[in-house]
């Protein structure tokens, strides 16, 4: 399958690590143009200059807050400077604190507001334009599988993410006539950083090895392992290609089977 990408331009935030690498690294083997952006340099330095080894596309980088408006206009205006266009935008952050209600004030919940679900809002106004002007674009939103499964200990997260959810079904509708689609993807247990840090903490708290841990965690997955981020990649890859011209306002899960919810 061709997926239209050779010459593409696409940005893909928080992208140094984890999931976000692997989407901005699928995206390069298939041949498209990649600015890569989080708060960390060195790393992404790092990052650019292993995926220009191996992959098709040109990948740059430029450090950008996502919880900074100023930063992601600057990352825009960059990706134009260098690309002159914006065909793709991966919406992607890290997820706010852990906890439950009571842990929270009005400081903890605006925060949460402007990383989790404020950034993707001023992304996307920032991509409008050019892709306007192209004739079109694809944007997807990274969230969480807490759009159809609540996720205990996760409050901030569970309510941002369908916020996102929201937002990505209403933009299906207003920029359809546009040719610009819009979907959301969320990941189940994926093996990044954050992930196995959440799981030396289990281990710690509950006086077990790390392959205990995991093996407590991949126990209600069907498919019985955690998936990878270059698994998670193959869907984000072909939602933001030319291939895919008929899904938009959707959100699939990349999870192994682990929600079981049926909506």
């Amino acid at each position: 399958m061709n997926l239209g990408l050779d010459e593409k331009t696409a940005i893909v935030l928080a992208s140094s690590r984890g999931i976000g690498k692997g989407i901005a690294k699928g995206l390069a083997e298939e041949g498209a143009n990649v600015i890569i952006a989080s708060r960390d340099e060195e790393v992404l330095q790092k990052v650019a200059a292993e995926m220009n080894k191996e992959t098709k596309g040109l990948v740059k980088y430029k450090t950008c807050d996502m919880a900074n408006a100023d930063s992601i206009k600057s990352l825009v205006q960059f990706t134009i400077n260098e690309f002159g266009s914006i065909d793709i935008l991966v919406n992607n952050t890290g997820g706010p604190p852990k906890g439950v209600f009571t842990d929270f004030d009005d400081e903890d919940w605006m925060k949460a507001h402007e990383l989790t679900f404020l950034s993707y809002v001023r992304a996307i106004r920032e991509v409008l334009p050019y892709m306007e002007k192209n004739g079109g674009g694809r944007i997807l939103n990274n969230t969480s599988s807490s759009i159809k499964q609540a996720i205990d200990g996760l409050l901030l997260s569970n309510v941002y993410r369908n916020a996102i959810m929201g937002l990505t079904k209403t933009l299906a509708n207003e920029l359809a006539e546009k040719n610009i689609l819009i979907n959301t993807i969320a990941p189940g247990k994926i093996k990044t950083d954050r992930l196995e840090n959440t799981l030396s903490k289990i281990a710690k708290d509950k006086n077990m090895s790390i392959d205990e841990a995991e093996q407590s965690t991949i126990k209600n997955i069907p498919l019985g392992r955690l998936g990878t981020p270059e698994e998670f990649a193959k869907l984000a890859v072909f939602l933001c290609s030319e291939a895919n011209t008929y899904i938009t306002g959707q959100a699939m899960l990349v999870d192994g089977g682990l929600v079981k919810s049926i909506h």
